[in-house]
């Protein structure tokens, strides 16, 4: 089955006064492929910009925007609609015999094209994480799937979800040492664990479908923002989505935007201004994912 979708991004800057902006860059549209096939989409600013597109080094859409005109207030719009397919669990997938067990086995081929995402980023100088790492592993715990199971339950049962207005993501060890923080920091934590055990894993950010939207009756921990999660190479099946924050991992409820290997390649917006110190006011972001419609496939009735 598939989500005929819009989503709508707003975020606002606001200033004391007039100051000037640098360059600005975006990432919002959802990746094309087998999970989206995008059938419009716009970037609008206010004051107004001059708009061009790239293309980064891991294939993500990069919007860029260059202002030449001062304002008290900086407002970006940009919005999609598409057709966002939903993606079963891992469950439905068959895995390579050399993916059953923890270490998997990663072919030449594979290990040259997952290098970067096989290595472990974050320092880990008092070994807290290593050590919270091969609990997930003791004894005879080696199934793949009951590992990543394992891991999701355990951000469930143990970790408070806390939002922050500082910048960026904290470090892994942060993280667990407090047992909090955003959709970014599980992301990353989840991230750093399963590079240490072996397997190739990369850093997600993109949208977050919340039925209760669209009169749904849960709602997701982290919907009405840009959100963020982890994706997976497991041999036979190839990336998969697990979302440590609300413990998701099928249908089209995460829309993938960009990819990375560490959170600071996939931030959603960034860019410069001038002006005194004391100017900038804050911001404000708002992200509604909508559903107009389902499309179903034929086969299944």
């Amino acid at each position: 089955m598939a989500m005929l979708g819009e989503i709508t991004h707003t975020t606002t800057y606001k200033y004391a006064k007039p100051v000037t902006f640098g360059t600005h860059r975006a990432m919002f549209l959802p990746r094309r492929g087998a999970s989206a096939r995008l059938l419009g989409w716009s970037a609008k600013t206010n004051p107004t910009s001059k708009i061009h597109w790239v293309t980064d080094s891991r294939s993500n859409t990069v919007t860029v925007m260059e202002f030449a005109e001062p304002a008290s207030e900086l407002t970006f719009t940009f919005q999609v609609r598409g057709v966002f397919f939903g993606i079963k669990g891992i469950e439905s997938f068959p895995l390579a015999s050399r993916a059953d067990e923890i270490p998997v086995q990663y072919s030449p081929d594979e290990w040259t094209d997952l290098a970067g995402y096989l290595r472990p980023h974050a320092d880990d100088p008092d070994g807290s994480l290593a050590a919270w790492t091969k609990s997930f592993v003791a004894g005879d715990q080696d199934q793949t799937v009951d590992v990543l199971r394992r891991i999701l339950r355990t951000f469930r049962e143990s970790f408070n979800y806390r939002s922050r207005d500082t910048e960026g993501t904290q470090s892994p060890g942060e993280t667990l040492r407090t047992k909090s923080g955003t959709c970014r920091d599980y992301a990353w934590l989840m991230i750093e664990v399963l590079r240490r055990l072996g397997l190739a894993s990369r850093f997600v950010s993109g949208y977050l479908y919340d039925q209760a939207l669209d009169g749904g009756a849960v709602g997701m921990t982290g919907s009405g923002a840009t959100h963020a999660w982890v994706q997976v190479f497991l041999p036979g099946a190839g990336w998969l989505d697990y979302d440590p924050t609300n413990q998701i991992n099928a249908g089209f409820d995460l829309i993938p935007v960009a990819v990375a290997r560490h959170p600071g390649q996939a931030i959603p917006l960034e860019g410069s201004w001038f002006g005194d110190a004391g100017d900038y006011k804050g911001m404000s972001v708002r992200v509604a994912v909508h559903k107009i419609g389902e499309i179903r496939d034929p086969s299944e009735g």
